[in-house]
C-alpha cells in the first residue's frame, strides 16, 4: 500500500487521529526483515507480492517487549505479556495470503495483541478495525501504531467474539486467537462472498486453522489449512 494513507485509530471511547506512516525501511533490523521473508516466508511457498512487500517493511522488532526485539525476526511466536503472543511470522504471512485481500477491503481483526498483524493488514488494505479484550494491550498497541505514524487502523478494546456490527459488513474477517467455534456473529457480519481465517480448537491439544466462506444464502464452507497452536480467544465474563 502507498504509505500516504490516511488514518484513523479510535480506542475505546475516544478517537485518536494518527499521521501517515513515516519511518524508513533503512533501520538495523532491515537485513532481518529481508532473511525473515527469504528463509521462512518465500521458502514456505507464500507468493502473494502484497504480503512479501508487507512483511519486508513493517518492523516487527517494534511489537515485542525490548528484551525480546533481537529475537523478533526469528522463526516462532514471542510472549507480550498477559499471557498472549505475537504469532510466529509465517503463520502471519500465511493467515493474510489465505484472506485474499484487495486494496479496498474492509477488514475486522479480533485479537490485536501486539498490533502487528494489524500493521500488515493496513499494508494491505484501505482500512482496518481490530478489537482486543486486554486494555493493556489495545493501548499499547495504539502507541506503537502512533508512534510509528501508522495509518488506516482503528483498535477497541471488547470482546471480539461479537464483532463491531456498526462498521460491518466486512470484506474479511481474521481472528488471530482459537476459538470453541466460528463466532455466530463475526459470520453475521462477514459479507456475502467474503473470507473468515481462523484457528478453531478442535479438541484437547488440537486447533485447525481454517477459512470459511460465506454463500449467497448466508450459508458458510469450511476449507481446513494446517494444524496450529495459538492462545485461546478470551471472552468478556461479566
Amino acid at each position: 500500500m502507498q504509505s500516504t494513507k490516511r488514518v484513523v485509530a479510535a480506542v475505546c471511547m475516544g478517537v485518536i487521529l494518527i499521521t501517515t506512516p513515516s519511518y524508513a525501511d533503512t533501520d538495523e533490523y532491515q537485513k532481518y526483515r529481508e532473511a525473515m521473508v527469504t528463509k521462512q516466508i518465500i521458502r514456505r511457498g507464500i507468493k502473494s507480492p502484497q504480503v512479501l512487500a508487507a512483511l519486508k517493511k513493517v518492523p516487527r522488532h517494534e511489537f515485542v517487549p525490548s528484551e525480546e526485539q533481537r529475537r523478533a525476526y526469528e522463526d516462532y511466536p514471542l510472549p507480550i505479556g498477559f499471557g498472549q503472543t505475537i504469532s510466529q511470522p509465517f503463520i502471519v504471512a500465511l493467515m493474510t495470503e489465505r484472506a485474499r485481500l484487495k486494496e479496498d477491503d474492509v477488514v475486522l481483526e479480533i485479537g490485536t495483541g501486539s498490533g502487528y498483524q494489524a500493521a500488515i493488514l493496513g499494508e494491505c488494505v484501505s482500512t482496518v478495525y481490530t478489537i482486543e479484550i486486554i486494555p493493556e494491550l489495545a493501548y499499547r498497541a495504539k502507541n506503537v501504531l502512533q508512534q510509528l505514524g501508522y495509518s488506516n487502523i482503528h483498535v477497541k478494546v471488547g470482546d471480539g467474539y461479537l464483532g463491531w456490527e456498526e462498521h460491518a459488513p466486512f470484506d474479511v474477517i481474521i481472528i488471530t486467537a482459537a476459538a470453541h467455534d466460528i463466532p455466530p456473529p463475526l459470520v453475521e457480519q462477514l459479507k456475502v462472498g467474503g473470507h473468515m481465517v481462523l484457528p478453531v480448537d478442535e479438541g484437547p491439544g488440537y486447533q485447525m486453522l481454517k477459512i470459511v466462506r460465506k454463500h449467497d444464502d448466508g450459508s458458510i464452507r469450511e476449507e481446513n489449512i494446517i494444524p496450529v497452536r495459538f492462545v485461546p480467544l478470551v471472552r468478556d465474563k461479566r
